[in-house]
């Protein structure tokens, strides 16, 4: 059995079970002793022939005594066997690093126990929401668009014909519990000349994954979520390439989606080609079995719809038991969502998949330092406008919070974001308890 193995010499753990085992004894004599010591009378004759010979007086608590200290011994030997055979354990697993695995243990336990969560959307929203979301549970979902065309992840599509591997990279970056060194790993980006020149490393990861697992996208991701150790899953909304094209307000096509932004036109409608590709099943599972199911934050037309244009993540979004949240840009997008209102953003997800797939908007009611505004102004976005009543008519719960993090550029805070979400998530708890105690009264008033 592979249990002996940890008797083989220079283990290092035999000594510790020899005295585990010796406490045991101790503390099962010391048992017995208290519960009848008439079944160890040579102990006790012994015990009191000792005492009477040195004391002249016979006491007949001794043998209660003596057996209450030697329990006590017995369990502090079992207690200190049992600490080293832990801490030999740990530190021939991480001899360098203890004390974090201690850590990994403990939050692992308890961030099982969060609630489950799915993301929708690409881009850098995405994984900014991951990263708050990832403190207080690993029951993550992140379905990310698979239209990218651009950039790293357009090339090894056009080379490779694999899905746009940039977003899933980042989500997994995002989510990983793992050493600073490797996530600059999968986040470096080449530079020079030559054909490795842009490319991200982590890109490329995913694209030999990929290769070496026999094409299959889903199976890729997960073995590169062990390289990373990932909380969560990293999840395309379909494992086949897309390709993204939007009809403007003035009917021009803009193919490609990196090309509409450039266009600097108003959006109409955007179209994807293939248009009914299948979505993968785990994905669908997840929105199926969410606590709540959070689109965005991300670019409109680009990261968030595309998703949903996969009409079985729509379907499923549509039918999920989970609450269903959109989080609202902070700033408008030029070339996307200029002088968009958050009820714009809201109408536009309904234009293309139709009412029913959110309950709740999350709009930012917090004012930001005009100095970054100039930065905006001159690329020509400035912030969303939460116009509150507008989006109460159209159907859905406003949350109005600050959840704005000022560096040089205006984002959603992780912390903040994902504090909102949770606290949304308690409020959805407390109102089921509470229903469902209305319910039990009512039905004891009937009876």
């Amino acid at each position: 059995m592979a249990f002996l193995k940890l008797l083989y010499p220079g283990m290092r753990i035999k000594r510790w079970f020899f005295l585990f085992a010796g406490g045991v004894v101790a503390a099962g004599f010391s048992l017995a002793l208290l519960l009848n010591y008439r079944f160890i009378g040579l102990v006790e004759g012994g015990l009191f022939w000792t005492v009477y010979s040195i004391t002249g007086n016979y006491y007949g608590w001794l043998p209660t005594l003596f057996g209450a200290i030697v329990m006590c011994l017995g369990l502090g030997t079992m207690f200190y066997a049992t600490r080293r055979i832990i801490r030999s354990i740990i530190e021939a697993i991480a001899p360098e690093d203890a004390n974090r695995l201690v850590d990994i243990i403990y939050q692992k336990r308890r961030l099982n126990k969060g609630p489950s969560i799915v993301v929708i959307g690409g881009g850098t929203g995405l994984s900014t929401l991951l990263r708050g979301l990832k403190i207080k549970t690993s029951n993550l979902t992140a379905i990310v668009t698979v239209a990218d065309d651009g950039g790293s992840s357009g090339r090894l599509r056009q080379d490779l014909g694999i899905i746009p591997p940039g977003d899933l990279r980042s989500c997994l970056v995002a989510l990983a519990d793992t050493e600073p060194l490797m996530e600059k790993l999968f986040q470096y980006r080449f530079v020079g000349e030559g054909g490795l020149s842009g490319h991200s490393f982590g890109n490329l990861f995913i694209a030999a994954m990929t290769q070496v697992v026999g094409g299959d996208v889903e199976l890729a991701l997960q073995e590169s979520s062990k390289v990373l150790a990932v909380r969560g899953q990293v999840l395309p909304s379909s494992a086949i390439p897309v390709k993204l094209s939007a009809e403007m307000t003035d009917g021009t096509i803009i193919d490609g989606e990196s090309n509409i932004p450039c266009a600097r036109k108003r959006i109409r409608r955007v179209r994807m080609d293939p248009p009914n590709v299948p979505a993968v099943q785990s994905a669908l599972d997840a929105i199926r079995e969410a606590d709540v199911v959070i689109l965005g934050p991300g670019s409109l037309y680009t990261s968030v719809i595309p998703n949903l244009l996969v009409h079985e993540i729509a379907e499923a979004l549509r039918n999920t038991r989970a609450t269903r949240m959109y989080v609202c840009n902070v700033m408008t997008q030029p070339g996307e969502t200029d002088q968009y209102r958050a009820s714009d953003h809201v109408r536009a997800l309904f234009d293309h998949v139709g009412p029913g797939i959110i309950d709740c908007v999350l709009v930012n009611v917090e004012s930001i330092a005009s100095c970054l505004l100039d930065n905006y102004a001159r690329e020509g976005a400035c912030p969303v406008e939460a116009d509150i009543a507008e989006l109460e008519r159209m159907g859905v719960t406003v949350i109005p919070a600050q959840m704005v993090s000022e560096t040089n550029w205006v984002r959603h805070d992780p912390e903040r974001l994902a504090k909102v979400v949770f606290s949304m998530l308690d409020r959805r708890r407390n109102n089921q308890k509470h229903s469902e105690s209305r319910e039990q009264r009512q039905l004891i008033n009937e009876d």
